[in-house]
């Protein structure tokens, strides 16, 4: 015996240009019976929260599923799987074109259809709040829906067992010696490692190669240091890293968009009263008051 809840939808072509759409939600526990052997045009995140079974591969393997774990069920992949008494699983289907930079970010792995999860509670919250918003008559349904496919996605990358704490603890190290004069080489044999096994753990942890994950740290410090202090643009260069302003400012516009001076600029129109470097205190946080009428 087993008891199901599903329930599926068709967003309009509007929705899709959010980036994801959610097709369908569902949870089930029990005794349930095989799924497929079936090929899908559209991926889905099956949530395994509970139990063991099987999963077979397109070549005919057989893979044991033990919760908690994660079934990436991807388009045009034949998939075959089948669960043992007290599985218990939730599920999403979706869609849409941010799946190709989500796919390359390393969230969705067409070639692991199988990802042991340190922990599936956050990701059936997220489910669960996806039933919740699916019920029938919800005007906000699609974007609603859309929108926690987005979160769904971050929380099962946050979830997998083999980011707990290896990769972690790589991307913490990088971290530190983010704006030191270090080639990937040197990080790497920093940890013991060789560059190609660093690029293999950075791209696991942050879905991206360790050149493109420093390069987002020190880009977002510069941002900080434009943006609340009156540094030259080249001082801000030196303290994230770059002896050359000229490179510096070249490689802030292709990435931000705009030139160095004219993100300080703007920031500058667009955020009143001043700075202040003291971190705010979460339960009582700093307001801006309105202006007065005169």
């Amino acid at each position: 015996m087993y008891h199901t809840w599903m329930r599926y939808f068709t967003p309009g072509p509007a929705h899709l240009r959010l980036g994801l759409a959610c097709l369908g939600v569902g949870l089930q526990h029990g005794e349930l019976p095989p799924v497929g052997p079936r090929t899908l045009d559209h991926h889905v995140a099956v949530v395994v929260s509970a139990g063991s079974g099987w999963y077979r591969t397109p070549d005919g393997r057989r893979q044991t599923v033990t919760a908690p774990a994660l079934i990436w069920l991807t388009p045009g992949t034949p998939h075959h799987y089948g669960p043992d008494p007290g599985w218990d699983e939730c599920f999403v289907d979706f869609t849409g074109p941010a799946t190709t930079t989500y796919t390359e970010l390393g969230y969705i792995e067409p070639g692991r259809p199988v990802v042991p999860l340190s922990d599936a509670a956050a990701a059936r919250a997220v489910v669960a709040r996806i039933a919740r918003a699916a019920r029938r008559g919800n005007p906000l349904l699609e974007v609603e829906t859309g929108a926690a496919v987005h979160e769904l996605l971050v929380t099962l990358r946050r979830a997998r067992a083999d980011l707990a704490p290896d990769g972690d603890e790589v991307l913490q190290a990088l971290a530190r010696d983010a704006f030191k004069a270090m080639s990937v080489a040197d990080h790497a044999a920093r940890h013991g490692m060789t560059s190609a096994a660093l690029r293999t753990a950075v791209r696991r942890a942050a879905g991206c190669s360790p050149k493109d994950y420093l390069l987002g740290i020190r880009l977002g410090r510069a941002k900080e240091l434009l943006a609340a202090t009156d540094l030259p643009v080249a001082v801000v260069a030196r303290r994230v890293g770059y002896d050359d302003p000229a490179y510096f400012s070249r490689l802030f516009t292709r990435r931000a968009g705009i030139p160095p001076v004219r993100f300080r600029e703007q920031q500058g129109r667009t955020v009143p009263g001043g700075w202040s470097n003291r971190v705010p205190d979460p339960d009582d946080p700093p307001m801006i008051e309105p202006p007065h009428a005169t």
